[in-house]
C-alpha cells in the first residue's frame, strides 16, 4: 500500500496571499527569514490579512539559510509562550522548514531533535496548531511536502525530517512573491525543482499519482527556467507553479541520492569558508547520479521516457540518457553554475579552484559517503550504492569525471 498526501488547500495565482484572511483562529505566529519579505511589503500584507481574520500575531524573524537545530529550539520556545493555533511560515525553504520543526517541538515539548529525525516516526500533530506555508522561491516546494531540512552545525550535517504529519494544512503559491528573487536564487531553486521532478519519476516509490505532476513539472521547467533566470516574469510565474508540482510529486514519490549527497555535502566543508548551496549541489550532482542509476534497467527506461517528454532524441535509451546529461550541463552553463565541487567557488560561481581543497575532500569522502548512505532519500533511489560506489560517485562529483561503474 502506498500513500499520496497533499495540503488540504492550495491557493495559487496572483494575489493568493489574500487567502490568509480565510484562516480561522485566535493567534498566529509568523515565521520569516532574512528580510526580503519585509522589504517588499509581503510581511506587512500577511500581518494585515491575519488581523482581518481576527487573529493576534507575533513574529519569529531572521531565520537563517540552512536553519540550525538551535534556531528550531529557540523558535519553539517562543511558540510555547505565545500559544498560537496557526503557524504561518513565509519565505523560501529555510523559514518554512524551520517552522515545521518548531511546530513538532511546540506540540511535543519533550521531543528531541533526534526524535524528529526518525523517518516517518512522528506522533500526531495539530493538537495545538495548524500550519500554513507561503512560498517565495520557486524550488524547494516545502509548502506542499512532508519534509524539512535542518542543519546540525556541530556535526556539519543536514538532516531531513520526513513525515506526512508535517505536510502543511494550507499552501499559498503566489507568484508575486517570487518576482523578488535574485538571478542566482532563480538558478539554484529552479535546478532543485528539476531534480525533485526527475528523482521522483525514477524513485522506487513512484506511482501513477506522482508520475503525472513529475512529468508536467519537468516539461514546464524545461520551457521556463532559463527565461525566468533571464528575468521574464511570465516564465517566473509558471516556474512557481512548476516547482509546486515537483513538490507534490516527490513528497509522496520520494527522492534519491542526488539529494542524499546534497544533504551530506552542504555543510561538510563549512570550516573551509563556505557552504555548498543545496540547489547548486543538486545541479552539479544530478548528471552524475543519472549516469550511475542508468545501469538499473527500470531507471534507464524511465530516464528514456523523461527524454521523450523533453524532446531529446536518441536511437535508444543510452543515447537519450547521454542527451539528458548534455542538456542538464548546458542549463548549468547558461545559469553560471559550476559542474563540480572542485570548481565551486565561495560565492557559488565557477572558479578554477573552489573553496574545498582536494586533500580536505579526500580526507572526508569516506564519512560523507557513509552519512549519505544513511540519508532518508537513499532508500528510494533506483540503485542501491555500496560504500565504495558512493565514494566513487562523490569523487566524480568533485573532479567532474565520468561514471563508468
Amino acid at each position: 500500500m502506498q500513500r499520496f498526501t497533499n495540503p488540504r488547500d492550495i491557493y495559487h495565482g496572483n494575489g493568493a496571499l489574500e487567502a490568509l484572511k480565510l484562516l480561522e483562529g485566535k493567534r498566529a505566529i509568523i515565521c520569516v527569514g532574512g528580510g526580503s519579505m519585509k522589504r517588499f511589503g509581503f510581511l506587512q500584507k500577511a500581518e494585515d490579512y491575519l488581523h482581518q481574520a481576527g487573529m493576534e500575531t507575533r513574529l519569529i524573524e531572521g531565520i537563517e539559510s540552512d536553519p540550525s537545530v538551535d534556531t528550531v529550539m529557540k523558535g519553539a520556545a517562543i511558540m510555547e509562550e505565545f500559544q498560537p493555533d496557526w503557524i504561518v511560515a513565509i519565505g523560501g525553504g529555510s523559514p518554512i522548514d524551520a517552522a515545521k520543526a518548531m511546530w513538532i517541538k511546540y506540540e511535543y515539548p519533550d521531543t528531541t531533535f533526534e526524535d524528529m529525525c526518525k523517518v516517518f516516526g512522528l506522533p500526531k500533530l495539530r493538537r495545538k496548531a495548524r500550519f500554513c506555508a507561503v512560498s517565495s522561491t520557486s524550488g524547494t516546494a516545502t509548502e506542499v511536502t512532508a519534509f524539512s531540512i535542518i542543519t546540525d552545525y556541530e556535526k556539519g550535517i543536514k538532516y531531513p525530517i520526513a513525515d506526512f504529519e508535517i505536510t502543511p494544512d494550507v499552501a499559498i503559491v503566489d507568484p508575486e512573491l517570487a518576482h523578488t528573487m535574485p538571478k542566482k536564487l532563480v538558478a539554484h531553486t529552479g535546478m532543485d525543482a528539476l531534480t525533485h521532478a526527475i528523482e521522483a519519476y525514477v524513485s522506487t516509490a513512484a506511482s501513477d499519482f506522482t508520475d503525472a505532476p513529475a512529468i508536467h513539472a519537468i516539461e514546464l521547467i524545461q520551457a521556463n527556467l532559463i527565461d525566468s533566470y533571464n528575468e521574464d516574469m511570465t516564465a517566473r510565474d509558471t516556474m512557481h507553479s512548476a516547482q509546486c508540482l515537483a513538490g507534490i510529486a516527490f513528497s509522496s514519490g520520494l527522492l534519491g541520492i542526488v539529494h542524499s549527497l546534497a544533504h551530506k555535502t552542504g555543510a561538510a566543508f563549512a570550516d573551509q569558508g563556505a557552504h555548498i548551496i543545496h540547489g547548486a549541489a543538486n545541479a552539479m550532482y544530478l548528471p552524475k547520479v543519472i549516469a550511475f542509476n542508468a545501469r538499473d534497467k527500470r531507471a534507464k527506461e524511465r530516464y528514456g521516457q523523461i527524454a521523450d517528454y523533453m524532446h531529446i532524441d536518441g536511437a535508444n535509451d543510452d543515447e537519450k540518457i547521454e542527451g539528458i546529461i548534455r542538456y542538464l550541463r548546458g542549463m548549468n552553463d547558461q545559469m553560471n553554475i559550476p559542474h563540480c565541487i572542485k570548481n565551486y567557488g565561495p560565492d557559488s560561481y565557477p572558479v578554477e579552484q573552489g573553496f574545498v581543497p582536494e586533500d580536505i575532500f579526500l580526507e572526508r569522502v569516506h564519512d560523507i559517503a557513509a552519512n549519505a548512505i544513511l540519508d532518508a532519500c537513499t532508500g528510494s533511489n533506483p540503485r542501491t550504492p555500496s560504500q565504495e560506489e558512493m565514494e566513487k560517485v562523490l569523487k566524480a562529483c568533485y573532479y567532474d569525471t565520468d561514471i563508468d561503474f
